[in-house]
């Protein structure tokens, strides 16, 4: 009897919940983005991470978007067995490493802004080597 997981085209149950919490994750991310673009919304953050909003250049702020909704895109892509995810989590990935950048040269720099973008670099990192790797196992095309 052969394994459903060797035929091509049929993937294993992991691709869905990899799949659905890469989406899950960036959609959450777009929704930090939008609310970074309410003033309602920076002003009922805390100073430090007001801080960091507020003296973000316009590059970063373009680059954090390409970061998330590239990466829900990439996400939903991924979800749709479209190969194309892998491109789609690069560009997310080059906006995600671009976006790290003017915090690190911030005084008052909370730890945690600093492992939130090591997190989202490193999740984008894992979907771009899965992306491929599934396209090898014949799962996406």
């Amino acid at each position: 009897m052969k394994d459903k997981n060797n035929n091509a085209g049929s993937v294993h149950w992991s691709f869905w919940v990899i799949g659905a919490a890469a989406l899950i994750f960036n959609i959450l991310g777009c929704i930090n983005f939008l609310s970074q673009m309410n003033a309602d919304g920076v002003s009922a953050l805390p100073e430090q991470y007001r801080a960091i909003v507020e003296s973000r250049p316009a590059w970063a702020t373009v680059a954090f978007a390409i970061a998330v909704f590239g990466g829900a895109l990439g996400g939903l892509l991924l979800l749709l067995k479209k190969s194309a995810a892998f491109y789609v989590f690069v560009a997310s990935l080059l906006g995600a490493v671009a976006a790290q950048i003017p915090i690190f040269g911030m005084a008052d720099l909370p730890v945690e802004a600093l492992i939130g973008g090591f997190i989202q670099v490193v999740i984008t990192v894992f979907l771009i080597w899965y992306s491929k790797w599934a396209e090898r196992k014949g799962w996406i095309r």
